[in-house]
């Protein structure tokens, strides 16, 4: 399963997709549209699953830092192969960002988890304010938001309807694994993809 969003907000699509079939040839600033170089930058990751590990692989092809937190850590080798490292403690993941005003004025935050994991009029503070550079949300809450909703206004957020994984390819193996799953438990034999509660 894959999922780009990541990388959608290191320069600025949207803006300059509106630029080039802007009327207007000279009504604009090329300063306006420079992106975030990602190589060197540092990105956490909490929720090492599946996702999170290919995010993590994309992170170290830009030769990136990669922070991490799960809750069950991933073999060393798993850990070597992404080039992540793991925090046990989700403050030594999160100690300089725990609030949005503490980020870095280029950081993009990315949600493609679930829409409650961001505080959202926080949000729309921060990003107002140009605390944080940009924000790519493939999650909100509600979903959909409001039409009036704040977040849908600003330039500098990029919103999909909850569909990060939705490719062909995607579907037909999530549906594969939920039959796998369920003739699994049928049969009275070990779950395929069981998630275990944590202990």
């Amino acid at each position: 399963m894959e999922d780009n969003k990541p990388w959608a907000l290191t320069s600025e699509p949207g803006e300059g997709h509106q630029i080039s079939v802007d009327p207007n040839t000279t009504n604009h600033k090329p300063q306006s549209l420079v992106g975030v170089e990602v190589t060197g930058s540092t990105m956490g990751i909490i929720g090492m699953g599946h996702i999170g590990c290919r995010i993590a692989q994309k992170g170290k092809g830009f030769d990136m830092k990669v922070l991490y937190h799960n809750r069950t850590r991933r073999s060393v080798e798993e850990e070597q192969a992404v080039g992540a490292t793991y925090c046990e403690k989700m403050d030594d993941l999160l100690k300089d960002t725990r609030e949005l005003n503490l980020m870095k004025p280029t950081a993009t935050l990315v949600n493609i988890s679930r829409g409650r994991v961001v505080d959202q009029d926080a949000l729309v503070k921060a990003l107002k304010s140009e605390t944080i550079l940009a924000a790519a949300l493939d999650v909100t809450y509600p979903e959909p938001l409001p039409r009036d909703h704040p977040l849908l206004g600003l330039p500098n957020v990029l919103i999909t309807p909850h569909v990060g994984t939705d490719t062909l390819s995607t579907s037909r193996k999530m549906v594969q694994r939920m039959v796998e799953n369920a003739v699994a438990v049928r049969k009275g034999q070990t779950i395929p993809n069981e998630v275990k509660p944590k202990m």
